[in-house]
């Protein structure tokens, strides 16, 4: 069965490539923004929010393509100490201004992957991971801000693990997919049941 990602993530299309899975992207286009307002709201909580956001790309996606394929949408959340949700940045600023905020705390990432067939979410699966962000300098922080740039406005918490995000942290407890955006090895648990790919 074809395999469809509602999601132009670099980081979630780099874990699926890496693991030998083959997917075709697809933009699921939606008001990410607006959806989070209006579950909010509502009384939702975080881990309902990305569960919402990840079904809401996966069925639109399948939806479009019909009964052939399979769309994985997935959404991430951070939640900081306080159990406020945090977008990403727009800026530098905006950057600049989450990582103090994280600064000497603890903030929980909730991920989640939702498969819609035949326009129906038919499984999902959410996991959480625990950061400690150390209590860094403002030099440091001016340092990484330039350094890192541009590819902070594409992530939630303004770091990205993979790359020198990894010297903001002085603990965490989680998988590190799910911190880069994809509970990848249920998902590929699940793709092996469906036959997607080998057993």
């Amino acid at each position: 069965m074809r395999l469809v990602l509602a999601s132009t993530s670099a980081a979630r299309q780099a874990m699926l490539t890496a693991a030998g899975v083959a997917f075709e992207p697809v933009a699921p286009n939606i008001d990410e923004a607006e959806m989070k307002r209006a579950l909010l709201q509502q009384g939702a909580n975080v881990s309902t929010l990305a569960v919402a956001l990840a079904e809401a790309k996966a069925v639109r996606i399948s939806r479009q393509l019909g009964p052939t394929v399979l769309v994985l949408g997935a959404d991430q959340i951070l939640e900081d100490a306080n159990g406020v949700a945090l977008d990403k940045p727009e800026n530098s600023e905006t950057a600049a201004k989450q990582l103090r905020a994280l600064r000497g705390s603890v903030h929980r990432l909730i991920s989640t992957a939702v498969v819609a067939e035949n326009g129906q979410p038919v499984w999902r699966a959410t996991d959480i991971a625990r950061l400690t962000v150390r209590n860094f300098s403002d030099s440091f922080l001016e340092a990484y801000l330039d350094r890192e740039g541009e590819a902070l406005f594409g992530c939630v918490g303004s770091y990205r693990l993979e790359a020198l995000g990894a010297q903001l942290f002085s603990h965490i407890e989680g998988d590190y997919f799910t911190i880069l955006g994809l509970p990848l090895l249920p998902v590929l648990d699940y793709l092996r049941r469906r036959a997607v790919i080998p057993t």
